[in-house]
């Protein structure tokens, strides 16, 4: 008896539509493991690319750096001046609200992404942004930011814009979506595109939200006077840097 169970239990067969489900199974399953191999490897390669592009940003920040201070030290030793190149780039900070606010200077503050009270962004520095600052100058107060405050908006309060949205700067992945096909991959990518004004500047400002930052610690001075009164809008040159510390 046990004999012909087991000739019994040999001769059944499988169904065909397991047989076919198993084998389909299969496949998907090492489609799956294959595409998760080509995906990190990707990945691998993107993020050793990604470091690279830092390195050398990092370089040639430093030999920028180095050639002024060389620059600055030659011309003292044969006893002349040595003036900067003219900056390109603009810290643009509103300082008030909407009180007694003239439509023209409203939809001016617009176009700059000031919609809001301590808002920041970057400006391009031409000469229909300078007539664009000064019909809303009394509002806002603006200077040349340094490389550590560029790094540390777009680190700390850096939110980008898709699709009308607003999306916090996580990960690479969102940068490299949007703004890829200009050469932008990464955020180290995005800060050396924003510092030194390149050639797709247009699109990576664009790409950014407006900052939205703090009131200053120590609070302002007086709003309603100038820099150069004592007061806090207008035009602050380098000392923006200091204000925009305390604000981010």
């Amino acid at each position: 008896m046990s004999q012909k169970k087991a000739q019994i239990q040999v001769e059944q067969k499988v169904p065909e539509s397991i047989v076919k489900k198993t084998q389909r199974d299969s496949k998907l399953r090492d489609l799956v493991v294959k595409r998760r191999a080509e995906r990190l490897g990707q990945n691998k390669a993107r993020r050793a690319q990604l470091e690279k592009n830092a390195q050398a940003y990092e370089a040639e920040y430093k030999a920028t750096e180095k050639s002024l201070i060389d620059n600055i030290r030659k011309a003292k030793t044969e006893g002349g001046f040595y003036v900067p190149a003219e900056a390109k780039l603009m810290l643009i900070i509103r300082i008030r609200g909407i009180n007694t606010l003239n439509p023209q200077v409203r939809q001016t503050l617009r176009l700059l992404k000031l919609r809001q009270l301590h808002n920041a962004a970057f400006v391009r520095i031409n000469k229909a942004t300078i007539e664009m600052i000064r019909k809303v100058e009394p509002y806002i107060t603006y200077g040349y930011p340094s490389r550590t405050v560029i790094k540390n908006l777009i680190y700390k309060r850096g939110y980008a814009k898709v699709n009308g949205q607003r999306i916090p700067l996580t990960s690479n992945t969102i940068i490299d979506q949007q703004l890829g096909k200009y050469g932008i991959h990464g955020i180290e990518d995005l800060i050396h595109e924003i510092t030194t004004v390149g050639p797709h500047f247009k699109e990576a400002n664009r790409f950014l939200w407006a900052f939205k930052l703090r009131g200053p610690r120590g609070g302002f001075i007086a709003k309603r006077k100038s820099f150069i009164n004592q007061g806090d809008w207008g035009n602050r040159e380098d000392l923006i840097n200091d204000l925009a510390k305390r604000m981010i």
